[in-house]
């Protein structure tokens, strides 16, 4: 998502027009409308960001610092989405560590206090909502070297692995990955070419669209129904295709679909 897709969500999640906003941020609504469609010939000034966050309701600094971060050369920003990644996967690693050590009464409260210090995020501090990213990197698994998804087994995967990423704002989640649908079972609402990121540290509920791991290894994009304790119902969306019933204990993995980034001018 771009800055103006963001604005443009944002603004519809608030039901306001393009006119309400533009008057509030004090600009015009042609301008808002070129920042929301990516046509404005200039970026937002810092002063017209500012102005479009106390519209929308962003944080102080939000929009600015993602704003920031896009105009960075990408060779540097890569770098430091890399190191992103590598710090919301150490953050992990600590709110594991956290939670065993909570788990089986083994508190040393000098260690545990420093750790909650250091990484907040990981249970320790405060539970405030986090910022909006300029967007994490996130590995696209069906782009990587042969053997995956087929061999996609472990999610804690370095950073480094995959051959080509995508950013998408607002991703927190350490273990995102994303996959290019192909086929059309699930149309109309996925079509071939379209990127869905899932979130793994997001349990899946019944009637959500999963990326599903089945024990040899297989995979699938389906909507997934629990009809029953023991049966899952994978359900695709295009009538020409049949559900296919399966025993819970043959899936290994269940990751619900996060975000879509829809290809537009499909032929």
């Amino acid at each position: 998502m771009s800055l103006g897709d963001i604005l443009r969500q944002r603004r519809e999640d608030k039901r306001l027009t393009q006119e309400q906003v533009a008057a509030a941020a004090g600009i015009s609504k042609p301008y808002l409308s070129n920042i929301e469609t990516g046509k404005a010939k200039n970026p937002p000034t810092d002063s017209v960001l500012g102005g479009l966050e106390r519209a929308l309701g962003f944080a102080d600094g939000e929009l600015t610092r993602m704003a920031h971060l896009v105009r960075t050369p990408a060779d540097v920003r890569h770098e430091h989405e890399m190191l992103q990644a590598q710090v919301h996967k150490l953050r992990g690693v600590v709110r594991g560590l956290m939670r065993k050590r909570s788990q089986t009464g083994l508190v040393e409260e000098g260690i545990d206090a420093g750790l909650a210090e250091a990484f907040p995020e990981a249970g320790g501090g405060p539970s405030g909502a986090r910022g909006l990213s300029a967007g994490v990197a996130v590995p696209i698994i069906n782009k990587v070297a042969a053997g995956y998804p087929h061999h996609f087994t472990d999610l804690d995967y370095p950073p480094s692995v995959a051959a080509e990423y995508i950013r998408c704002p607002d991703v927190h989640d350490p273990q995102a990955f994303a996959a290019h649908v192909v086929g059309d079972s699930m149309e109309p609402e996925y079509h071939t070419g379209d990127v869905v990121i899932f979130a793994p540290n997001t349990p899946a509920q019944s009637g959500e669209d999963c990326f599903v791991r089945f024990e040899d290894g297989s995979t699938t994009f389906k909507r997934v129904y629990e009809d029953d304790a023991e049966m899952l119902r994978l359900q695709p969306l295009n009538n020409a295709y049949p559900a296919e019933i399966v025993p819970r204990e043959r899936v290994t993995g269940l990751w619900r679909a996060a975000f879509r980034i829809q290809r537009l001018g499909r032929r």
